[in-house]
């Protein structure tokens, strides 16, 4: 041995570190976490689309369940200048390794730091600001029916008219889900399915299949109206006005 490595061999160590951290972190949890791996290359490039663009142009972005900062690390790389990212991590596992990521990234000069993180729940984010781009990492199919509905309603308020909110789904994961879960489980899950269908029916404007990710997954796309219908209608009642 030569007693060194390069740049590249020290990025697949980390990334190698990350992977075993993900699954020693989801094997601790009783829950089925919907996710065997990290998101990789090919996933983040995906789920941070929306994000190149819309550049050049300053963005506010918000990403939800960072976990092991893959899809972190793709954000910051390809943020705008005069763009922010805020992170947002339940897990308390998590969010060092995030603030130590964000400390390595330099901020502006005479500028704050364009990333923050937020070690809550996206439902109880504490904000009054609204985001061009939403990268949702969270599998939202652990959650219960009435938790992914809180969810999915604050990503919509929480964007501005126009934005788009991207999450992935793993390609067969829901009918595997099915044949081996409990009966309870299962009605847990399709309910969740239904309300999933529900968003996209009604915002989705695309979807893309990641082969090259492991497992393979669905990339959607939903975007928010520039005017709700409900607003429409206080607006043409004069309510809105």
């Amino acid at each position: 041995m030569n007693g060194w490595t390069t740049s590249h061999d020290r990025v697949l160590a980390q990334r190698h570190a990350e992977g075993w951290m993900f699954l020693i972190e989801t094997a601790r949890d009783l829950r089925p976490a919907g996710a065997s791996a990290p998101s990789g290359n090919a996933l983040a490039r995906a789920l941070t689309e929306p994000v190149r663009v819309q550049a050049p142009r300053p963005l506010a972005v918000l990403e939800d369940g960072a976990s092991t900062a893959g899809v972190t690390r793709s954000l910051i790389s390809q943020l705008p200048r005069g763009s922010r990212l805020d992170v947002v991590e339940a897990d308390p596992r998590f969010p060092a390794q995030l603030c130590h990521l964000v400390a390595a990234h330099p901020a502006p000069a005479g500028g704050p730091r364009p990333v923050t993180v937020h070690q809550t729940c996206v439902e109880d984010l504490d904000t009054d600001d609204r985001y061009d781009v939403i990268v949702s990492g969270l599998s939202l199919t652990k959650f219960t029916p009435v938790r992914v509905e809180r969810i999915m309603a604050r990503y919509m308020e929480l964007l501005r008219p126009g934005g788009t909110l991207t999450y992935s789904t793993h390609v067969g994961m829901r009918r595997l889900r099915v044949l081996t879960a409990s009966r309870s489980e299962a009605r847990r899950c399709a309910a969740v399915s239904e309300i999933m269908s529900a968003y996209q029916r009604s915002y989705a404007t695309g979807r893309t299949t990641v082969w090259a990710n492991l497992p393979p997954a669905n990339v959607w796309r939903l975007q928010r109206p520039c005017v709700f219908p409900d607003e429409q209608w206080q607006t043409q009642d004069g309510v809105g006005q």
